[in-house]
């Protein structure tokens, strides 16, 4: 599985106001729990939330990962989330975040989990990529390059 695969355009969100982290954490934790009858956007944002104290999700390029693990969660589920203005992320690159590809994953994935993450790495460190997603309005386009960039085209 790569991280596409858990991304739906369900779970895409594009333009959003957020004016801080914790918005656009709670902005991320509703589009992961919104098709999930079983999940909570308040349990999910309470682990993307504590994860984040542990240290920084923002990779850099105002891209930021947030992911937890989730007791009971059967599957990987991701959402994609680019804000209508970048918020401080303190990123250690110092810019702001516009683009953020949220993740759960089950609780014992530990391997599948670190592999999802760089993978997602991999495909934000491209700059055409980045900037395809922020020229974006439509979910379905956004997941179109997202397959694209998976799949190496």
């Amino acid at each position: 599985m790569n991280a596409v695969d858990a991304l739906t355009t369900q779970r895409i969100g594009v333009g959003v106001g957020a004016t801080s982290k914790k918005r656009a954490l709670e902005l991320c934790s509703g589009l992961l729990a919104g098709e999930d009858e079983e999940l909570s956007s308040k349990a999910v944002f309470e682990a993307l939330w504590e994860r984040e104290r542990l240290a920084g999700t923002a990779i850099g390029h105002g891209v930021a990962l947030p992911h937890a693990r989730m007791p009971g969660l059967r599957q990987v589920q991701g959402a994609f989330l680019a804000t209508s203005e970048p918020v401080h992320y303190d990123a250690s690159d110092g810019q702001a975040v516009d683009l953020f590809f949220a993740m759960l994953v089950p609780e014992e994935a530990s391997d599948e989990h670190l592999k999802l993450l760089a993978s997602l790495a991999r495909m934000f460190s491209v700059a055409s990529f980045r900037n395809a997603l922020r020229k974006q309005a439509e979910p379905g386009a956004i997941l179109e390059l997202f397959v694209e960039e998976a799949s190496g085209s």
